[in-house]
């Protein structure tokens, strides 16, 4: 399970982080509040402010970070089982990870549709008309509806994929590994309490959880908290730090540590070959 966190080191800010997280740097946009930028309701009545966000953090412009990488060499070593995450960036993406492997829990900027017929878009249709300015509208005659990209507004349903695949997933997790959310967001947030009693549940983050307010754990069928510095605990740690520093920790405690380092920097390398090549390619 992973959050805005493990963005951070890409130059992507998180939600929540006081003075550099995205809700106390948007008043620019004047909005009745900061995360009616993300509200449906909201954006069907203006989506302005939402596309000039769009342009500062669109996809395609940041890196995968080395807990993107950690998260893929889990995969290639047939350890992992899912990736859930609350992010839109597509960095898991870019990062090579399958996307059978992924659960984008709140949506993706990875393919976007038309809130009057339905028609679907790419990414690269989407990027295009972000950037030309204004707002995305329809190409169907006679249309002229606005384009979302795919990610969950507040007063969305989340993806029928999400809950599809935490059926099965839960009860099948030998180890829950959790990283940089805050996990205060419903429901993702109750997944935390999905997997077995004896499943182990590490978690890295720069700070824990707030405790669960009881009316919600009660309603979500149990909550986030955890228990790693309760008497008896058995299966809880908590990892204090950056996901980059907690996933690396992690990496050479299984013998993966120089490997990891290694395909950081070749990986790295290899994006900004292509970002280069692309951007000369473009000016030819």
């Amino acid at each position: 399970m992973a959050g805005a966190g493990i963005s951070t080191s890409a130059g992507i800010p998180d939600f929540r982080s006081p003075g550099s997280g995205l809700y106390d740097n948007l008043q620019k946009y004047n909005l009745p509040d900061p995360q009616a930028i993300f509200s449906i309701d909201f954006f069907k009545e203006s989506p302005e402010p939402f596309f000039e966000l769009a342009r500062e953090l669109f996809p395609g412009q940041f890196k995968p970070t080395p807990c993107h990488y950690f998260i893929k060499m889990l995969d290639d070593k047939g350890l992992l089982l899912r990736h859930y995450t609350q992010n839109i960036d597509t960095l898991e993406r870019v990062s090579g990870l399958n996307g059978d492997k992924i659960v984008e829990a709140h949506g993706t900027f990875h393919t976007s549709h038309c809130l009057a017929c339905g028609k679907e878009y790419c990414l690269d249709w989407m990027k295009n008309e972000v950037f030309k300015g204004g707002v995305p509208k329809c190409d169907v005659e006679g249309c002229e509806g606005v384009v979302k990209p795919d990610i969950v507004f507040f007063g969305e349903a989340l993806p029928k994929r999400f809950f599809d695949c935490v059926k099965k997933d839960m009860m099948e997790c030998d180890l829950l590994i959790i990283m940089g959310t805050s996990l205060v967001v419903q429901p993702f947030a109750s997944l935390t309490s999905r997997v077995p009693d004896t499943t182990p549940r590490l978690y890295i983050n720069r700070e824990k959880s707030p405790p669960m307010d009881p009316f919600m754990d009660l309603l979500m069928g149990g909550g986030s908290d955890f228990n790693a510095d309760k008497e008896g605990n058995y299966r809880d740690v908590f990892w204090e730090g950056s996901c980059d520093d907690g996933a690396q920790a992690l990496a050479t405690l299984l013998g993966w540590g120089e490997e990891l380092k290694t395909t950081v920097k070749t990986e790295q390398a290899r994006i900004d070959k292509e970002t280069k090549d692309s951007s000369a390619a473009k000016k030819s």
